[in-house]
């Protein structure tokens, strides 16, 4: 192929393990240290210059994370020490298209070992300007998916600073005009969670299938909710099914106590879905959200946490007798949602764009020697940094 080389993958790079470095020996500070699985804390010192690449070694095996910054990769992970002139950027987006996981040389632990991967076959751009032609393009990509992240969490943000306001700080609209008796809003209620909602607990299925048929349905767990995975069941009678935007909680686990927006499908055992009237779900997500601190520490289980579904029924939330003013919270609190979802269906049309064209662009069945291409603020930065360094 014109402008691509065969080569092992140790021709173009050099890969080294990471450091170790534990909790307490860690010290407040800007310096994010990379585990397998991306940022896992920061740190007052910094082990490698970036920008840099470091791919998951032990536990989230395969995984590439690109960082800009100075960092400290963790000896859950192997970073390139040598780039051996190549575009940083461009080996980032490379080298997910390799499927490093399947590189798996662990016993009983997932574990990647870089000698094996330094002989790994692969057909690369010779020309470092090819290769910052194909990051350009998908960096622009990540640049709007990432501009996307940022808009949805101001507007979460803003929607949970709705319902603060109203039910926490108990500034509604006309809050002036209203008394207060015994610390309860004249023309409000204050209700035990039991009266509002009902806990159904899901169900372990018999079997979990890997593609979708036409009578399955999608299995909620933590990984679909989290977009890592589906799975498909079959719907039974005693199964509780979710709709998209029923209230889950999660009830077992290190985890327990935090909530998510349901999708169709059938809820997993370590879930629960909160039934309540659609005029008041809304304010008990917020409501949960802001009590998960609370309910943490009354989780029951030594072992394995488990989320109190006793002492989550006692907890109190102040609720208006008119339901208008419910319906007038839920109009603000929407219209900051609506738009967070609008961004998101935008990020998923943008990754499955992205994803299409990153193994065309990386193998050269997509040339782009002769395109103008405008390189995005991110490259931009970086080519800057280049030069005053170079």
């Amino acid at each position: 192929m014109n402008g691509f080389h065969r080569v092992n993958l140790g021709d173009i790079l050099t890969l080294q393990r990471g450091f170790d470095i534990t909790k307490n020996e860690q010290s407040n500070g800007g310096i994010p240290i990379i585990s397998s699985s991306g940022i896992s804390s920061y740190h007052n010192k910094w082990k490698v210059k970036g920008p840099g690449v470091v791919i998951g070694r032990k536990g989230t095996l395969g995984t590439v994370h690109f960082i800009r910054s100075n960092y400290w990769p963790h000896d859950t992970t192997l970073w390139i020490k040598d780039f051996k002139g190549n575009d940083p950027r461009f080996l980032s987006y490379f080298l997910q298209t390799l499927k490093l996981e399947n590189f798996d040389v662990g016993a009983s632990n997932p574990t990647l070992n870089r000698n094996h991967l330094h002989r790994i076959k692969i057909i690369f751009p010779e020309k470092v300007d090819t290769q910052k032609r194909i990051a350009a393009i998908l960096s622009a990509y990540d640049d709007l998916i990432e501009n996307n992240r940022r808009r949805i969490a101001l507007l979460e943000k803003m929607a949970e600073e709705t319902y603060r306001e109203w039910f926490v700080r108990m500034r509604f609209p006309g809050h002036e005009k209203v008394k207060i008796i015994k610390g309860v809003p004249e023309g409000w209620r204050a209700l035990p969670f039991t009266e509002i909602c009902e806990f159904q607990k899901g169900k372990a299925p018999d079997q979990v299938f890997s593609e979708q048929q036409d009578s399955l349905l999608p299995y909620i767990n933590v990984e679909f909710l989290e977009g890592q995975g589906t799975g498909y069941v079959q719907k039974k009678r005693n199964s509780v099914i979710s709709e998209n935007g029923d209230i889950l909680m999660l009830m077992d686990g290190a985890r327990s106590g935090l909530v998510f927006r349901g999708k169709r499908g059938v809820v997993g055992s370590t879930f629960a879905r909160v039934a309540v009237e659609p005029l008041y779900r809304d304010v008990i997500y917020e409501f949960l959200v802001a009590s998960r601190e609370h309910i943490v520490s009354n989780n029951t289980g030594s072992a394995i946490p488990h989320a109190n579904k006793e002492f989550i029924h006692r907890l109190i939330q102040f609720l208006p007798v008119n339901e208008n003013l419910i319906a007038e919270f839920n109009v603000r609190y929407r219209g900051f949602l609506e738009q967070a979802q609008n961004l998101v269906r935008q990020n998923e049309l943008l990754v499955h764009s992205r994803d299409a064209l990153l193994p065309r662009l990386i193998s050269g069945k997509l040339s782009v020697e002769h395109l103008d291409i405008q390189f995005p603020s991110s490259t931009v930065e970086e080519l800057k940094t280049e030069a005053v360094h170079a």
